[in-house]
């Protein structure tokens, strides 16, 4: 899935990155503002604009060393910031803030599957076959229950009391488990699978 690493697909990926995780990130807010919450808007986040969200270590760097190395792409924008005790629906709202980022993903993803039957082969092709794909990680990626992800708050709102302190506990460390995941080549091949099973549904 990942094998063409050219300098034109290091292009495509990185505008890919700075669009996807920017309009990621701003749902986020989006969400966040919807149910009573205004410290992302304070705070200048409930924006479009990639310089409010993009960290150039681990949203430009990092995909570019782990899709070199790993052949799937590990990325992690700036995170939104919201307040717990100001959002409607407690732990449940918290979710839904979680879940508007990588649903965003997935959306723009039947966008690009949908321009794509319209696009002539070349560089415009090449572009949205590798937005395509890279938003299917990107949903993937993150709704996977391990935590800081999205995930794990969708998992948080609605996990026993035991799971969620688990959770808690391991948060922590929660990168350094997914690195371990993907050096072992259980998470790369995860991904991978779920990735292909998502792109087949697309339209």
């Amino acid at each position: 899935m990942f094998g063409s690493l050219s300098a034109s697909y290091i292009i495509y990926a990185l505008i890919t990155v700075v669009i996807s995780l920017s309009i990621h990130e701003a749902m986020h807010a989006y969400a966040a503002h919807v149910l009573g919450d205004t410290t992302a808007q304070e705070m200048g986040r409930l924006s479009l604009n990639p310089l409010k969200h993009i960290d150039p270590l681990t949203t430009v760097l990092l995909p570019i060393v782990t899709l070199l190395l790993f052949q799937v792409p590990i990325l992690a924008a700036r995170p939104v910031p919201f307040n717990p005790y100001r959002v409607k629906f407690e732990e449940f709202g918290a979710a839904m803030i979680a879940a508007a980022g990588p649903l965003s993903n997935l959306v723009l993803a039947i966008i690009g599957a949908l321009l794509i039957r319209v696009a002539a082969s070349g560089p415009l092709f090449n572009f949205l076959d590798t937005f395509i794909i890279l938003n299917v990680a990107l949903f993937i990626f993150n709704i996977l229950p391990i935590p800081p992800l999205d995930g794990s708050r969708i998992l948080y709102a609605f996990a026993p009391e035991p799971v969620q302190e688990f959770m808690q506990r391991i948060e922590p460390y929660g990168l350094f488990i997914i690195f371990a995941l993907v050096l072992t080549g259980v998470l790369s091949n995860l991904l991978i699978s779920l990735n292909n099973d998502i792109l087949r549904l697309l339209p």
